[in-house]
């Protein structure tokens, strides 16, 4: 996979703005609104949004700079183990995060099976990753008998769903069915645990592993932890003042357009973006863009005879 910050046309060591710079300019031109004919735009434009995604995250840029994750924010392990679906290997890391111990007393039966019998991972419902271990052996080391298996997942999230944290519903290759609550935070690259949702084994069942994936939106852009729309209003709507309808995460509501709005202008409706870790949540910033109709004679001869006409010079800071 392509480099993330090539991706937003940057050089490595961009900094949060230049990212951010890059990244809106890339989803204006990409955004599936404006390329209703063109496939390839959306798919390239989810690709800079989960490159985005990652950068935007000050910790993950951070790990992704010193080359501990991947493009998709999966662990780099040593020797080629890790990667997409991997369930990767981090240097001093066993399963579960639990670290190794190489001292005196070390039990390297576990530490190998560590490596070689849980690290198999995949994507979700046809093809889910099983992790195996040395065939004929069906205890860890000191005669603890095997847990089963652990199942990776990939869960595609509409975006609205993440941003209001609605949960999501599995099937499990059991056939069973349960219902996942999404956390905190939530982003394309979040992991989560289902315990005792892996396959059957003799020291009980593995875990289920899900990797969250958030869908593009037709019309909303997520930046941070906020939620951006562009609004087109007619030309009396911000000229008179009004309220419009526009549509958010949670649904629909109304939105005062104060008098004399003047196009490119940002609107805030509070606690209306993504779920923060902590708890809280962003905003929903409106930028709201004028539509002015083609070819109305009348508003043509308004503007004509206007005696306002000419008193502004809007571009006075460019010269």
């Amino acid at each position: 996979m392509a480099d993330l910050y090539s991706m937003l046309g940057l050089k490595r060591g961009a900094d949060e703005a230049e990212i951010k710079k890059a990244y809106r300019k890339l989803a204006k031109e990409l955004h599936p609104d404006r390329n209703t004919d063109n496939p390839k735009a959306a798919e390239r434009f989810a690709e800079v949004t989960a490159a985005y995604d990652l950068l935007s995250d000050r910790d993950k840029r951070a790990q992704y700079d010193r080359g501990e994750i991947d493009e998709q924010g999966n662990p780099r392990g040593p020797f080629g183990f890790g990667g997409r679906g991997g369930g990767g290997f981090n240097p001093g890391a066993g399963p579960g995060g639990a670290s190794f111990d190489f001292g005196d007393g070390a039990d390297f039966g576990d530490i190998f099976e560590g490596i070689f019998g849980r690290s198999r991972g995949a994507g979700a419902g046809p093809g889910a990753g099983r992790r195996g271990g040395f065939g004929g052996f069906g205890t860890q080391g000191g005669g603890r008998p095997l847990r089963g298996a652990d199942v990776s997942y990939k869960l595609s999230v509409p975006f609205e769903d993440a941003a209001a944290l609605k949960p999501q519903r599995i099937s499990l290759p059991s056939g069973k069915t349960i219902d996942v609550k999404l956390p905190n935070g939530v982003e394309t690259g979040t992991q989560m645990r289902l315990a005792g949702q892996g396959d059957e084994g003799p020291g009980g069942r593995g875990d289920a592993i899900v990797t969250v994936e958030v869908r593009p939106h037709r019309f909303f852009i997520r930046d941070g932890d906020d939620v951006r729309l562009d609004l087109p209003v007619a030309l009396e709507e911000a000229v008179l003042g009004e309220k419009v309808r526009v549509p958010t995460v949670d649904g629909a509501v109304m939105l005062a357009i104060p008098k004399g709005t003047a196009s490119g202008k940002t609107l805030r409706l509070k606690g209306k973006g993504f779920h923060r870790k902590d708890g809280s949540r962003g905003d929903q910033l409106v930028t709201v863009m004028i539509d002015i109709p083609q070819g109305d004679a009348e508003l043509e001869a308004f503007v004509e005879r206007w005696s306002g006409k000419g008193q502004r010079n809007p571009r006075a800071q460019f010269e």
